[in-house]
């Protein structure tokens, strides 16, 4: 990464303006997971402790340009007191002479927290007027969101136009696995894609193919490249108008491209479904597939043995209902034994290892979702082309 890094940079004595994502689940007003919290403490002890003053911004939600009192930052401000146990003062909006006059009095050691910046519509617009506001409140950028680093908005690319710009530490440490993963990775390389649909990961599907040793695929996106193999899928989701996709990407994964052999079919979409065990050239009209079965698990085992370096996206299962888990968390447990560099990319495949209690034992579990799939897609990323070069 040759981006500079807020190591790169002498904060002593100035104010900081650090975009985070601390888009956290709420639930009630109160927060259920911490994690993208937690996830920024380096970077923002690291600045503290080397004399800035911290100004934080993020968005939460999506409030549309609107101000919606249930998507306030406040949670997040108490919260983050809690965990720096020190104050966080929070800021009645992000922009707005108020918050400059607070931002100005801020001294070594103080963190202010501005209030959700999707309240104003000229953030996802990526407004230079909204930009040129955000920036007036400090002496630096630090850009530290990764999970908002494929958007380009005013606090995230906007205001690199006005402040010299770097990377934070968690940015640093994502950009550092994921960029290896699509730039220089390991061989043996095996990818597990899942998911429900082709059509969100046809261009990562594709970038991947050209660099790894074998593609595993589970999830609802396998019945759409079942289905293209001609097998009848009953009830399952299939996405139609994707089929042609997943022909073409078959012949151009030929020999890495692997799909499930048998499933775990259910008469409905439950967790108290009938279900069984068939291989995938056994699915009956009015069931649908709904994990990968143990035939499968068993293949994919196979294929990991000696991998060097995996990368995994998308569940292989509706692992939210426990009787379709069980191939989603045989692969989160199969990664933890593997040895390898396991890189877990967001979304619902992190709440999978976390559900599984593996996550110390990954490489790196990434914060982004959106972010990490458009990088192993090969994609620039807006809000870290944005910041200053080495």
């Amino acid at each position: 990464m040759n981006k500079k890094t807020v190591r790169d940079v002498d904060v002593q004595g100035k104010r900081v303006l650090m975009r985070v994502d601390f888009n956290v689940p709420l639930q009630d007003g109160a927060i259920t997971d911490d994690t993208r919290i937690q996830a920024a403490l380096p970077t923002i002890e690291y600045l503290l402790d080397h004399g800035a003053a911290l100004i934080l911004m993020s968005h939460l939600g999506r409030p549309k340009g609107k101000v919606v009192p249930e998507l306030s930052l406040k949670p997040v401000a108490a919260r983050l007191g809690e965990l720096l146990d020190q104050e966080v003062q929070m800021a009645p909006d992000c922009v707005g002479d108020e918050v400059e006059a607070m931002a100005e009095a801020l001294q070594p050691g103080d963190v202010l927290l501005l209030e959700n910046t999707r309240y104003h519509a000229g953030e996802e617009k990526n407004d230079p007027a909204m930009a040129e506001r955000l920036a007036r409140l400090g002496d630096l950028f630090v850009n530290d969101a990764f999970g908002a680093a494929h958007r380009a908005h005013a606090s995230t690319e906007g205001v690199t136009h006005h402040l010299p710009s770097v990377a934070g530490l968690l940015m640093e440490k994502e950009i550092e696995f994921l960029g290896k993963a699509v730039e220089s990775p390991e061989h043996p390389y095996v990818a597990i894609i899942g998911g429900a649909k082709i059509s969100d990961k046809i261009g990562v599907i594709r970038n991947l193919l050209v660099q790894v040793d074998a593609l595993l695929i589970g999830g609802g996106m396998a019945n759409t490249f079942l289905a293209a193999k001609g097998y009848e899928m009953g009830d399952s989701l299939v996405e139609e108008d994707s089929i042609d996709v997943a022909k073409e990407l078959m012949g151009e994964g030929e020999g890495k491209l692997v799909l499930p052999v048998d499933a775990v079919i259910a008469d409905a979409f439950s967790a108290d479904a009938n279900r069984k065990v068939v291989g995938v050239d056994a699915i009956e009209p009015g069931w649908r597939m709904l994990d990968i079965g143990p035939k499968t698990v068993a293949l994919f085992v196979g294929r990991l043995e000696g991998a060097k370096m995996v990368v995994w996206n998308g569940p292989m299962g509706v692992f939210e209902f426990e009787p379709f888990a069980a191939g989603t968390l045989a692969v989160a447990q199969m990664l933890a034994e593997s040895g390898a560099t396991t890189i877990i990319g967001g979304g619902d495949s992190v709440a999978a290892i976390q559900q599984a209690g593996l996550s110390d034992q990954m490489t790196h579990i990434s914060t982004g979702g959106g972010a990490s799939l458009e990088m192993l897609e090969g994609r620039t990323l807006p809000g870290l082309a944005a910041l200053d070069d080495k």
